[in-house]
């Protein structure tokens, strides 16, 4: 392990135990524009199933989910090269100026969402144009979390570092909560007609207030003393990617850091924050305004544990306490979404007990339920049923059939055969599909299955007293992190190397959750069956971090 990771307390200059006032300003106005940041990239996730049908009408409805999943994880993808160009700049540039591109670039991009015509409007320019404006945002948010954190480790004392930077970590949380906030708003403003139809746009447009006000703050920050004596002193850094990533004592904690780390927090963070969104939303098919109010009320709960456990770690070490979420996010996952499953649709938890859903066909006839680009026509028979059943999110199974059966729609004891429509010309295939899925939809809505969550048998309070608790790892892994990354690094490629794991793990592994757990879903037809991803990576963090991840808090920074 370096020396810097095991380095304590130097005694060139002992560290204050106590922040000062001004130690105090810079944590706040940092997290104001970490805020700010957050809250236009969550503008997008908080809004994917409305976004899905004004950009991707093209395509069928599940598929058109999908798709703007993936565009919101397009976001996630190029992050990791945000973190690379911003981390450059920032470990050359400085911390202060470095942060202020990252909110200029950010509140571009998402003003631009408000503006951007529909595929009715302008076909398939539109999701281009949207996919454009998320990389965008995604590069951006590349260099927010490095600068931000940075910044602020750099400033507090080394006592008290998990504290201090904890509150860096909530901004996420909050910008995501505020966000939900405001769609809520002007839902209820609107009404839910107007909203779907064009108000979605408002919350988009109204970021460029929030732009100027953060810009306001920021510009009146003053550059990292860390950095400030590290220039004057001529120990920067003159390439920091090569110093980063050349030297294999470095690239060995990057890997760690991403592995032993980032890639569970990641997944914890995103299935907390999100999956359980859209899980609410489009499984459970609970009313949009009535889920986005829901967790809004989970993440104001959830939030100070993110403080907690900063503060806890400045006690126990970093290490025990992101380990540990791993571990509880591993074995909670699946008893958690079922109970949230019979709390927020309890009529869809009794269908599913009392009349499961079997696919009864020859599996050779059976597609992956993903159209992409909307030329796939599902035709036999049993991609005829899957079709309908991943479209509407019903829990089913599919058994195999002897080859050439015709497939067949089994709920509880009742049973619909198919068809098969591969011989079939557009328009009659058409009409035939639509009249088997009436059929369908009679007889899953007899078997008890709802077309939608009744919102008065919601059970309100326990479904945010689950969602909380989904919280609770996120917070326990997510509060201590930025202060982990901070101590496993030197001053002069701090920013370079803690960025690159952070949104590697970010973007990649975490940002890719929502759609890549919702396609399980589509490939299985189990509604549980996406918490597998984030369950294994959990795992494998836990495991990985065990064995090589080393404890930092003790790590002096300046050096």
């Amino acid at each position: 392990m370096t020396d810097h990771v095991v380095s304590s307390i130097s005694a060139e200059k002992p560290l204050a135990p106590l922040a000062t006032s001004s130690d105090l300003k810079v944590v706040a106005t940092s997290s104001v524009g970490s805020v700010f940041e957050w809250f236009d990239f969550f503008l997008y996730g908080s809004l994917a199933v409305i976004i899905s049908r004004h950009f991707f009408s093209g395509v069928d409805e599940n598929t058109a989910f999908i798709l703007a999943l993936l565009a919101f994880a397009a976001g996630f993808a190029v992050r990791p090269f945000g973190a690379l160009v911003f981390g450059f700049l920032g470990d050359r540039w400085g911390r202060k100026n470095t942060f202020l591109v990252t909110l200029a670039l950010m509140g571009l991009a998402t003003f631009s969402v408000g503006l951007l015509p529909t595929y009715q409007q302008v076909g398939t320019a539109a999701p281009w144009g949207l996919v454009a404006l998320r990389m965008l945002q995604g590069l951006s948010v590349g260099g927010v979390f490095g600068g931000a954190v940075v910044y602020v480790a750099e400033h507090v004392p080394q006592p008290r570092r998990g504290f201090f930077t904890s509150w860096i970590q909530i901004t996420a949380t909050v910008g995501m909560a505020l966000s939900l906030v405001v769609i809520f708003t002007t839902r209820y403003l609107l009404g839910e007609s107007e909203f779907v139809q064009w108000g979605w746009r408002i919350p988009f447009l109204l970021s460029s207030v929030l732009l100027a006000i953060t810009i306001w703050i920021q510009v009146k920050l003053s550059e990292s003393p860390v950095y400030l004596r590290m220039k004057a002193s001529g120990r920067s850094s003159a390439h920091p990617w090569k110093d980063a990533f050349g030297n294999w004592q470095n690239l060995k904690l990057v890997l760690i850091a991403l592995f032993g780390a980032m890639v569970g927090q990641a997944v914890i963070w995103y299935a907390a924050q999100f999956y359980t969104l859209f899980f609410l939303e489009r499984v459970l098919k609970v009313e949009g305004a009535m889920a986005n109010l829901l967790v809004a009320a989970s993440l104001v709960l959830s939030t100070p544990f993110y403080i907690f456990f900063g503060w806890l770690s400045d006690k126990v070490g970093r290490k025990p306490v992101v380990l540990g979420a791993c571990f509880l996010a591993a074995v909670t996952y699946f008893p958690l979404f079922k109970t949230l499953t019979n709390a927020a649709n309890p009529a869809l938890a009794r269908a599913v007990a009392s009349a499961p859903v079997t696919v009864y066909a020859d599996k050779d006839e059976c597609s992956f339920q993903f159209d992409p680009i909307g030329r796939a026509t599902f035709s036999t028979s049993c991609d005829i049923i899957r079709s309908y059943l991943a479209r509407t999110s019903v829990n089913y199974e599919t058994v195999a059939a002897p080859p050439s059966t015709i497939a067949e729609l089994r709920v509880g004891n009742r049973t619909l055969t198919s068809f098969r429509g591969e011989q079939l010309s557009g328009a009659d295939l058409e009409a035939a599909r639509s009249k088997w899925e009436k059929s369908a939809e009679v007889l899953v809505s007899e078997a008890g299955y709802p077309a939608s969550a009744d919102s008065s048998k919601i059970n309100i309070l326990l479904v945010i007293l689950i969602v909380t608790t989904i919280m609770v790892p996120a917070a326990m892994v997510y509060g201590p992190m930025a202060a982990l990354l901070a101590e496993l690094f030197p001053a002069k490629i701090r920013y370079t190397s803690m960025s690159l794991p952070y949104h590697l793990g970010v973007g990649w592994f975490g940002g890719f959750l929502p759609t890549i757990a919702f396609a399980i879903v589509a490939a299985t037809g189990n509604i549980f069956s996406g918490l597998w991803y984030p369950l294994l990576l959990s795992a494998l963090t836990f495991v990985i971090g065990l064995m090589f991840l080393p404890e930092t808090k003790n790590a002096d920074i300046r050096a």
